[in-house]
């Protein structure tokens, strides 16, 4: 066996998990950390902004505020970094199915996080066909979302920050 014969021996006694998580040229990211945790969030999201939509999902996403609603700093939010939420409703399948469905978006979500650099809030809706869906695609799927999303927010920045003009 040649040398390539060797690491796929190798790699064959690996879980997938340890596979993906043992990339040392990936940034690390914080997946539990970015995560949109509260409904009110989710909420939020939706009524700031409107449905977009991708080949394999739709998506809503908002500029998160630097203060919440009673002028205080947001708990548990790092004020730069973006968060993401996902929804897998029961239209979707059989419990199996929606979790099945909810790992691969984690994962492809955590790989593709740091295209993400304002601090934006954004929600993922998959498709059922994201189960069929082949791994690489559906992490191309999550990147262009992420570059479309970063696109829009660093439009909506500047227009925030600038100082009213009278």
């Amino acid at each position: 066996m040649g040398p390539s014969g060797n690491a796929c021996q190798r790699n064959a006694n690996r879980s997938v998990t340890e596979m993906t998580r043992s990339n040392p040229t990936e940034p690390k990211i914080d997946w539990p950390a970015s995560r949109l945790r509260k409904h009110a969030d989710y909420q939020r999201v939706y009524q700031a902004s409107r449905k977009q939509f991708a080949k394999q999902m739709s998506y809503f996403f908002a500029l998160r505020p630097a203060l919440g609603p009673e002028g205080t700093a947001l708990r548990h939010a790092n004020p730069e970094a973006a968060r993401v939420g996902l929804t897998v409703g029961k239209a979707m399948g059989r419990a199996v199915d929606r979790n099945r469905i909810r790992r691969r978006m984690r994962e492809a979500v955590r790989r593709q996080l740091a295209l993400l650099a304002a601090p934006v809030d954004v929600v993922l809706h998959p498709r059922q066909s994201v189960l069929e869906l082949d791994f690489a695609t559906l992490e191309r799927e999550v990147a262009a979302v992420f570059r479309a999303v970063q696109m829009a927010a660093e439009k909506q920045l500047p227009a925030q920050t600038e100082p009213a003009k009278t």
